[in-house]
């Protein structure tokens, strides 16, 4: 069984949930899939130098060649929307003109981000079935749900212009998937509300790397040397994407804030974004001292990244909990750290949190609110504790085993 995907970025790019790709990958190996990936060379977050290192690497495998990776030349991701949009414009053309011509399709698997993504793999599906005389079966990886994404955060509002080409574009692939996985029951209805039939619908939640992932202890975590972090202090630590949904800006309000009263409190930043320059701007410009940013680290170095903190840190806008599922909650559990979300309360995150009491919850864009949390966790005796439960429901309810298993199925009876 050939699986075919046209892709905005792959390794050695840093995209969230690539753990979980991998345990895919290896399922392939399993099943004896072959995986070919069409993609632009990297440019997310990574060097110029790899950048020149992939100029000339035009086609790799992996994995016994169960998994081929084809790149073409591509201008490099800017910061701004407008330089986005352009490279997204250019990277959809050429991997429709590629992918029309592909042969021995037997799938066609999209991830949902970004959005554009999903039509363009629809598109190119029904050619290919045109071509072939033969049904290519077209499976959804909904981790993001736009346009509502966009609505959560203040970027549009219903009923704009971006919001209905945003819903026609939605309605679209889901119309056009013959499968769409979902990673919750919050997903599942939000979609069957917009018309979708949930025979359509797998819900198959995200996993943690519950192998990769382990706790290590501060004396021997490696990143407190290599960045030179003091070992007695408190650590708030976020890792992931430094974009438009988090709420950055709020993180540093707090940090200036409590700056005085908790002064062994640290913030660390590990990741890329849009945002990181304003960041990199306002800590400077504000001597913000407390809070310290670091770019991702190698996968090799996941364990000590999610052990790093005295408590795992998430946070977004008000109005996109129920649009979006963090998978660094699954990471932070399998390090046994403590969450402090500062998210919407009528999530399924924050139902998570309170109900397994592995953490903290503070409305969304509250600041108040988190600021208490913290100074709950700094004196909290029973933080240790806190993150074992939340390691103690991961191993429980999310079995990865179980979760790649279900996730390749899907694709297996996409085909069948």
């Amino acid at each position: 069984m050939n699986i075919f995907r046209l892709r905005a970025y792959c390794y050695p790019e840093n995209v969230a949930a690539s753990a979980m790709g991998e345990d895919i990958d290896a399922e392939y190996v399993r099943r004896g899939i072959v995986c070919i990936n069409y993609t632009p060379m990297p440019s997310r977050g990574v060097s110029d130098e790899v950048r020149r290192k992939y100029k000339r690497i035009k086609y790799e495998e992996f994995l016994d060649g169960h998994v081929i990776v084809h790149r073409f030349p591509m201008i490099k991701e800017g910061t701004n929307i407008v330089q986005k949009s352009l490279k997204y414009l250019l990277c959809t053309i050429v991997e429709y003109f590629k992918g029309i011509r592909a042969k021995d399709i037997d799938l066609m698997l999209c991830s949902s981000t970004p959005p554009t993504q999903g039509m363009l793999t629809a598109l190119v599906a029904k050619q290919l079935s045109r071509k072939y005389g033969r049904k290519v079966p077209f499976v959804y990886n909904l981790q993001d749900i736009f346009p509502d994404s966009l609505v959560g955060t203040g970027m549009t509002r219903q009923g704009s212009l971006l919001w209905k080409i945003g819903r026609r574009m939605e309605d679209y692939i889901y119309r056009s998937a013959d499968r769409i996985i979902v990673i919750s029951e919050d997903f599942k209805r939000n979609i069957m509300a917009k018309g979708v039939p949930e025979e359509k619908i797998v819900v198959v939640p995200n996993w943690a790397d519950t192998d990769g992932i382990y706790p290590i202890e501060r004396d021997d975590n490696v990143l407190f040397d290599k960045y030179g972090l003091e070992r007695d202090k408190f650590y708030i630590c976020y890792s992931g994407t430094i974009g438009h949904t988090q709420n950055m800006d709020l993180l540093l309000d707090v940090a200036k804030a409590i700056n005085g009263e908790l002064k062994d409190v640290r913030f660390v930043v590990i990741g890329e974004g849009a945002a990181k320059a304003e960041v990199e701007r306002r800590i400077k410009d504000e001597v913000i001292d407390n809070v310290i940013l670091l770019p991702f680290q190698p996968y090799a170095d996941i364990a000590s990244v999610f052990s790093l903190g005295d408590v795992g840190l998430i946070i977004s806008k008000p109005n996109v909990g129920n649009n979006s599922v963090p998978s660094k909650t699954w990471s932070y559990m399998a390090a046994e750290k403590p969450i402090l979300a500062s998210f919407d309360r009528d999530s399924a995150l924050s139902s998570l949190i309170e109900s397994t009491g592995c953490g903290i919850v503070a409305e969304a864009g509250r600041k108040d609110e988190l600021i208490g949390a913290i100074r709950k966790m700094v004196a909290d005796p029973q933080l240790t504790e806190k993150g074992k439960q939340g390691k103690d429901y991961l191993v429980t309810e999310l079995d990865k085993e179980k979760c790649v298993k279900r996730f390749v199925d899907t694709l297996v009876e996409a085909v069948k």
